[in-house]
């Protein structure tokens, strides 16, 4: 059984908030929403994976010095998926005032810790939305850190969002044909949005967009480890539609398979 460290694809919603005075806004609801249970449902369907599903927010704050570590060392697939570069290269303890001048503030640098895992051996999946790959306005940040030495693709150097109400279309390339040998994806569903990327020669890129030929889904092995990028989103709203598609747990069960095999 593998053991998967899903990070990403949770949010809390607060609202709505009314505005009675000058001076006062009141949230009258909050929920939170697991957006990630489609990928984790999907990846637990045969019982040959375990998934921890973590919010962005639990990867940030709850992780002290030696915790990355461990889970790098514990855990056979790395998920991440929607989440910012910042979540990695920044820590609470920064901002504890009440630390500064008692000590030299430094942490490891999960950014490093992650690379040097997936080069040593680790697998790795990197998935899109908002927050991914560079991301709206550029928040998401993996292409200005070290996840450019291991990612399948390169990211751009502005925002990356293309997005759509009529949907986008994906259409597999020679390399793909090959490679999703149990799964019909014609019959996948359009996807309302991506971000966009540029090949490069280290990856092979399997899907691409059909409107666009932008890359859609990429491997690379690097070093011992093997990586796949998805640049649209596993879970709504990109990916409304496809996480009621009939092949969506064979779908993802294929690409785990893949960065896997070897080990």
């Amino acid at each position: 059984m593998a053991k998967i460290y899903y990070v990403g694809d949770w949010a809390v919603l607060t609202g709505p908030v009314f505005a009675e005075t000058p001076f006062y806004h009141s949230p009258k609801g909050l929920d939170i929403f697991n957006y990630g249970k489609w990928l984790k449902d999907a990846l637990e369907s045969t019982g040959r994976h375990q998934v921890e599903s973590v919010p962005g927010w639990d990867f940030y704050n709850k992780l002290g010095p030696g915790d990355y570590e461990r889970i790098l060392a514990e855990y056979d697939v790395l998920i991440f998926s929607d989440i910012d570069a910042k979540l990695f290269q920044l820590a609470p303890n920064f901002f504890d005032r009440e630390k500064f001048g008692k000590a030299v503030l430094t942490y490891p640098d999960r950014i490093r810790l992650t690379v040097e895992a997936i080069k040593e051996g680790r697998s790795a999946l990197f998935l899109g939305g908002w927050y991914s790959f560079t991301g709206e306005l550029g928040k998401g940040g993996w292409g200005r850190t070290r996840l450019r030495e291991v990612l399948p693709v390169r990211c751009l150097d502005h925002e990356d969002l293309v997005e759509s109400t009529e949907g986008f279309d994906a259409e597999l390339t020679a390399a793909g044909e090959r490679f999703f040998k149990s799964i019909n994806l014609r019959t996948m569903p359009p996807i309302l949005g991506y971000n966009k990327t540029v090949a490069i020669p280290e990856g092979k890129v399997l899907l691409e967009v059909r409107e666009t030929g932008d890359p859609l889904l990429a491997v690379r092995s690097c070093g011992r480890g093997r990586v796949l990028a998805y640049m649209s989103d596993p879970a709504p709203h990109w990916g409304c539609n496809f996480v009621f598609w009939e092949d969506y747990p064979a779908f993802w069960l294929e690409c785990v398979d893949h960065v896997l095999e070897g080990r």
